[in-house]
């Protein structure tokens, strides 16, 4: 029989004291917002200033701004710009559902209030760093969507400078109008640009936007969804996510980006999930796009290396004017497109405004050479005759151990 002896600490203690000495070290490293005069019951432009001062302070030689939880939030002005080497850190995790105050009307924690329309809330140099933030737009609409508010991006790049190595990490945005914008002005680029575990619902229908970002953007685990009020009372209504569709956007919009890397995404009740646009490449695997118009749209502008290899997803496209008009994949342009284990499925969802169907599996479309590939994909719910709309003469397509609604199996 084995003993432990009593002079020796078991293993998972040792861990849990030094996880826990490790988060202790952690929070002591950062300087707290509360020592540098910010606080619940300044206005936001009082705020906004010593933010900003603090962290003019801390670029020079690199740190972190540590965003203390408190009950009411703090209100911040828009227009802050968080300057090279700078981090800001709070205590969260992506929070799915919302925090709760105690009479469940509103999120707590390390939370900044947004009110204002003039600018993006934040704008972020190279090598910086937002974690563990929530942002709340205590004004937006959330029933009546006509009276949804345009409020600038959450998170915008610099448009002064070339943008390096930025992390945004388990963020949550509450009411947003569109996340984080990383579409740069006209002869600046990004690079090395990293979105991870970050939960919304944009009333722009856009979460995740990249534009001239040449050296392998992620994004990774991000979950759009609107319900992510839920525990303080503001889950969307019917009306509000319908006028989300109508705006014909897409959760997740990428071009001219080299070998870009996005993997395990989930949206709902947009119009768009990912678009791919005429200069990009990469991979994209695990993701679900449920209750969507168009699921993938594929573009591309040579056949050396505009192609992206697509695997272990599901679409769920439901939503438009007109049946005709709803596609899960849409593909066009040149390059190769090589789909692997994606299905589509369809049906009614009482969430949002749906037709129940979609027309086909994927419409292939233009007039320029292109490839698509596809393995042990799944057809279901569609209402074409056929699930591949082949609309280009020059196209190229091969199947392998595929399976359809209608006629089974396809070799």
């Amino acid at each position: 029989m084995t003993t432990i002896s009593k002079n020796r600490t078991p293993r998972l203690t040792v861990c849990v004291v030094g996880f826990l000495l490790a988060l202790c070290v952690q929070a002591q490293s950062a300087v707290s917002i509360l020592s540098c005069g910010i606080s619940p019951t300044n206005t936001p432009e009082e705020n906004r200033s010593k933010l900003q001062e603090a962290i003019d302070r801390l670029s020079p030689i690199g740190g972190a701004l540590y965003i203390d939880p408190c009950e009411e939030g703090y209100p911040i002005a828009t227009g802050l710009i968080l300057r090279k080497n700078v981090s800001l850190l709070g205590v969260h995790g992506p929070t799915g559902r919302g925090t709760s105050s105690a009479d469940g009307t509103h999120p707590v924690g390390s939370l900044f209030l947004i009110t204002d329309t003039i600018q993006p809330f934040i704008t972020v140099e190279s090598s910086t760093q937002i974690r563990g933030i929530q942002f709340y737009y205590p004004q937006q609409a959330w029933n009546d969507a006509d009276k949804i508010i345009p409020y600038k991006p959450t998170i915008q790049m610099s448009q002064e400078s070339v943008v390096e190595g930025v992390t945004l990490s388990c963020l949550t945005f509450y009411g947003e109008y569109m996340a984080m914008d990383f579409r740069s002005g006209a002869q600046n680029i990004c690079e090395q640009i990293l979105f991870e575990h970050c939960y919304g619902y944009p009333l722009s229908g856009e979460f995740i936007a990249i534009d001239k970002c040449y050296d392998i953007p992620r994004i990774l685990h991000c979950h759009v969804n609107p319900a992510n009020m839920r525990l303080f009372g503001r889950s969307f209504s019917r009306q509000v996510i319908d006028s989300v569709v109508s705006r014909h956007t897409f959760t997740y919009w990428i071009d001219h980006t080299d070998n870009a890397q996005m993997m395990d995404l989930f949206t709902f009740g947009v119009y768009g999930g990912i678009y791919l646009g005429d200069e990009t490449y990469g991979q994209l695997t695990n993701f679900n796009l449920d209750c969507v118009n168009t699921g993938l749209y594929k573009k591309g502008t040579n056949t050396k290396n505009r192609n992206w290899q697509i695997a272990q997803g599901s679409i769920i496209a439901n939503v438009g004017e007109r049946l005709e008009d709803i596609h899960p994949i849409i593909v066009e342009g040149t390059g190769h497109t090589a789909l692997s284990n994606v299905e589509c499925f369809s049906g009614e969802n009482g969430a949002l405004t749906t037709l129940g169907k979609c027309y086909d599996f994927i419409t292939i479309r233009g007039d320029q050479p292109l490839t698509v590939s596809m393995c042990g994909c799944r057809m279901q719910g569609y209402s074409a005759e056929n699930p591949i709309s082949q609309l280009n003469p020059k196209a190229q397509i091969q199947m392998t151990g595929c399976l359809t609604e209608k006629d089974g199996f396809i070799q």
